[in-house]
């Protein structure tokens, strides 16, 4: 049958071979095994060629320009990869601008360093995806400004996170045994390398990377805001006369008052809350401003001065540019945000609402509308304890109009008892809101 299927199925031959492997010629002396195929095969002679040397960071010494196509110009502080030695010469690759490889003399060049990530600008070591969003998104950062951090999902590798106009994308960068990787089959030995690929060649991940990211502190000192002109006010100083206070722009208006945007000593922007007298017990006054004043977390808005002399009443806090939250995620730039970042405005806001309930605080009136947000898209509570300032009759069942239903717990809707857990139902409405 063999012989039939080989002739008539030749196409089969490989599978043929398999079933009924062929023997090979035994030229050999019987029951002596043949020295020459037993023998490993030699190597083909090949010409001797340096060995190469493991990957070595160097760093050029002086200026080179190259005199043919086959060397690489640098400059002095170029820092470059060997991959080869030649002779006198070392084939390299350069790290700072264009990626480019070619041959330097090495008596330009000298054994550098490496770098820690942590001296490049680009590299943020402690930074969640939701954190990246939010300081790329941040006015100091513009469209292209990017950074590499590691990543959360997966231990060992890093993500490059770009921002795009008012979005921010995020790429994998994977580590191999011999390298890394944004898109399988480039790999680099370094991130410097990657990066300076991606520079040259933005187009394959479609998003330029222009300039390293900001980090917040630098950020903040850029911003046009100068700082505040003296300390803030001690316990005793609290208390400010309105001649210091400039109203510029009109903000807001709610049940309490009005919200304006002014100038404190005409430098420092800040946030004044003009109390109406109608809306508001004298008696109480003193003790909530004292109330205000004792609270101090990063999550809630800081009380600046008050004025409390005559009428009407200001309460002077810190400014946050982009409004309420209700107002902002109701932007273009709000509704372009991603889930990380909205996730990121709920922890934000727990975080106050948590410090609230340690000092046994309720707040009663906690909705987006009564979240700020700032430049560098901070989240704080506002208007805490102001609900205490207001009349009972405020809060009266009978006036519905001015219970806020859809966030109000249906206890204290329906017999004005607020608690902690009033809070937290209405913490639950505000997630809900877009």
């Amino acid at each position: 049958m063999e012989p039939f299927l080989r002739k008539r199925l030749t196409f089969l031959s490989f599978f043929w071979d398999k079933i009924w492997p062929v023997a090979a010629p035994d030229d050999g002396v019987p029951g002596f095994p043949d020295p020459a195929a037993s023998a490993e095969p030699e190597p083909p002679a090949t010409e001797p060629c340096s060995p190469p040397v493991p990957m070595q960071l160097f760093q050029a010494l002086y200026d080179f320009r190259a005199r043919c196509s086959a060397e690489l110009s640098v400059s002095r502080g170029d820092r470059l990869y060997a991959l080869k030695e030649e002779g006198d010469y070392i084939f390299a690759r350069r790290l700072s601008g264009p990626p480019s490889t070619g041959l330097v003399p090495i008596t330009h060049l000298a054994k550098a360093t490496p770098e820690t990530l942590s001296d490049h600008p680009w590299y943020f070591s402690g930074i969640s995806r939701a954190g990246a969003q939010q300081l790329l998104l941040s006015p100091a950062n513009a469209p292209g400004a990017f950074l590499i951090r590691p990543s959360e999902s997966s231990h060992g590798d890093y993500s490059l996170s770009v921002r795009v106009q008012a979005r921010v994308r995020h790429y994998r960068i994977s580590t191999a045994a011999d390298g890394l990787y944004l898109q399988k089959g480039r790999l680099f030995p370094s991130l410097e390398e990657l990066l300076a690929y991606y520079k040259a060649n933005w187009k394959l991940i479609r998003n330029p990377l222009l300039q390293p990211c900001v980090p917040q502190k630098a950020a903040s000192r850029g911003t046009e805001c100068p700082p505040p002109p003296q300390k803030l006010p001690q316990q005793d100083e609290w208390e400010r006369p309105r001649s210091e206070f400039a109203l510029r722009r009109k903000l807001g208006e709610g049940y309490f008052g009005e919200v304006w945007e002014g100038l404190w000593l005409g430098s420092t922007p800040v946030a004044v809350k003009i109390i109406k007298s109608a809306y508001m017990k004298l008696a109480d006054l003193s003790k909530e401003i004292q109330t205000l004043k004792s609270l101090k977390h990063e999550r809630l808005i800081r009380l600046h001065a008050v004025c409390s002399e005559g009428q009407p009443v200001y309460i002077v806090t810190e400014l946050m540019r982009k409004g309420n939250l209700q107002a902002f995620l109701g932007s273009p730039e709000g509704r372009a945000l991603g889930l990380p970042l909205l996730l990121s405005f709920a922890c934000q806001v727990a975080e106050g609402m948590s410090y609230l309930e340690d000092r046994r605080i309720v707040h009663r009136d906690l909705a987006a509308r009564n979240v700020l947000v700032g430049d560098d898209l901070a989240c704080k509570v506002a208007d805490f304890g102001l609900a205490r300032l207001l009349k009972d009759d405020i809060y009266s069942p009978s006036s519905g109009s001015k219970i806020p239903v859809k966030w109000t717990a249906p206890e204290a809707a329906n017999y004005r008892i607020y608690s902690q857990k009033s809070d937290v139902w209405s913490f639950g409405v505000l997630l809900y809101e877009d």
